[in-house]
């Protein structure tokens, strides 16, 4: 049902429709070998492959269905800063000293976003500049305490309350905003791409529609597909909250770990564009701290490209668009009128504590998951950090499986009810 249901969500994405994709890539037949085996042709996949390459091992990569068709190639194109579950699991875990490596580690996957750009001539329109937003006086209040929190780490930004909101974001909604020009936006599907091409101009072998059905562990990792069969010394399971959709058995212990969690994006027809920049000045994206979170941004050819309205079911939200064009309108009221073009959306991988989950199974099997809404960035250092790894080099990965992660309660057929009833309390605060 999962599925089927993301098939179906990625029928009308304004990327997909912006972009000229290659001849696809032959599905792997007969049996090959490789040092490294990657499963996952996503930000996460590619990103390893790469540095694997670099590193002068031979990777191959399987990709169940098109390269960046998942989350990579649908999400907001936000690249943030910091984690999704804040800093609070890796001081409460590891520690002040821990955290702050932390924190500096997702500082640096940002710089690397910009050096892949640059180093693989990646055209992906990439922006810098970021607006946290609330739109309450208590969500307020929760803003500046954790910018405070986070200027301790350096984090800098430009604090804005009242009146004095309109300098970075024309929006009657918004009581207090935090800029900040480390964090930024991109074209999701054209970075991912990029990072294709760029992985194969490093001799990695990618194989589209290849999906692994079973995954043969030990010394040497075998793992199989409809054709053929890939055999390695290493492997890295990048294939997130759809590993299990293809073959159940790969990774049975780790999908009781996240949730897969489907958000939604539109896209209008192009706008005027004096009035993006005044609407938005620095051409910064943005998204509000609800628990139940907004997030927009405007395109390289002036489109608002507005998310949210997130379903921790499989089913998509009834007359979907229209609550989209109405929130986006409740936030910018001078595009009441405008024209919706392209609606999609797909699912992002969760973890309880909204922290990324990296770990290995064995000796020799690495995975990367739970990126939860931050993945356009810390997926450049997950790759980072598990080719150093598997080189030999694991103290900085270490960091991160030393985290403690819980499974969603109630199993495979309670899990995803249990999680909407706790959004629903989540959701009554933020009305609070």
């Amino acid at each position: 049902m999962l599925l089927d249901s993301d098939t179906q969500l990625n029928q009308h994405s304004y990327y997909e429709a912006s972009v000229t994709r290659d001849a696809v890539a032959p599905p792997l037949q007969g049996h090959i070998t490789a040092d490294v085996l990657m499963v996952g042709a996503g930000y996460a996949g590619l990103s390893a492959a790469i540095e694997l390459a670099q590193r002068g091992f031979k990777v191959v990569v399987l990709e169940a269905d098109r390269i960046c068709a998942g989350a990579s190639g649908r999400n907001g194109g936000q690249a943030l800063a910091g984690f999704a579950s804040g800093q609070a699991p890796f001081e409460q875990q590891l520690g002040k000293a821990q955290a702050q490596l932390a924190w500096d580690m997702s500082m640096q996957s940002l710089d690397l976003i910009d050096q892949r750009i640059k180093d693989f001539q990646i055209d992906c329109d990439r922006q810098h500049g970021y607006l946290h937003v609330a739109d309450s006086a208590h969500k307020a209040s929760a803003l500046a305490a954790e910018m405070q929190a986070m200027a301790h780490y350096g984090l800098v930004t430009d604090f804005a309350t009242g009146a004095d909101v309109q300098r970075h974001i024309a929006s009657p909604l918004y009581q207090a905003c935090a800029y900040e020009r480390k964090s930024g936006h991109l074209h999701p599907l054209k970075y991912g791409l990029g990072l294709a091409r760029a992985a194969r101009s490093q001799g990695v072998q990618i194989y589209e529609y290849s999906a692994v059905t079973s995954l043969q562990r030990g010394k040497q990792l075998t793992a199989s597909t409809a054709q053929g069969s890939v055999a390695a010394p290493f492997g890295v399971l990048a294939g997130n909250c759809m590993l299990a959709e293809y073959g159940p058995k790969v990774a049975p212990d780790i999908a009781p770990r996240i949730m897969p969690v489907g958000t939604y994006m539109i896209g209008t027809a192009p706008l005027d564009p004096a009035l993006c920049r005044r609407l938005i000045p620095s051409n910064a994206a943005a998204c509000d701290n609800n628990f139940v979170l907004d997030y927009f941004r405007f395109s390289a050819d002036h489109r608002m490209l507005f998310g949210g309205r997130v379903s921790y079911t499989t089913r998509t939200p009834a007359n979907l668009q229209a609550l989209m064009a109405a929130r986006m309108a409740k936030v910018f009221p001078a595009l009441h009128a405008a024209s919706v073009e392209f609606l999609w959306g797909g699912f992002v991988d969760i973890s309880m504590n909204r922290a990324p989950d990296f770990g290995r199974l064995g000796d020799n099997l690495y995975y990367l998951q739970g990126f939860s809404g931050h993945g356009v960035a810390l997926t450049g250092l997950a790759g980072q950090l598990v080719a150093q790894a598997v080189a030999g080099q694991a103290e900085k990965f270490d960091l991160f499986a030393k985290l403690q992660h819980r499974r969603f309660p109630g199993g495979p057929l309670l899990r995803m009810p249990s999680l909407v009833l706790g959004t629903l309390y989540h959701r009554l605060r933020d009305m609070l």
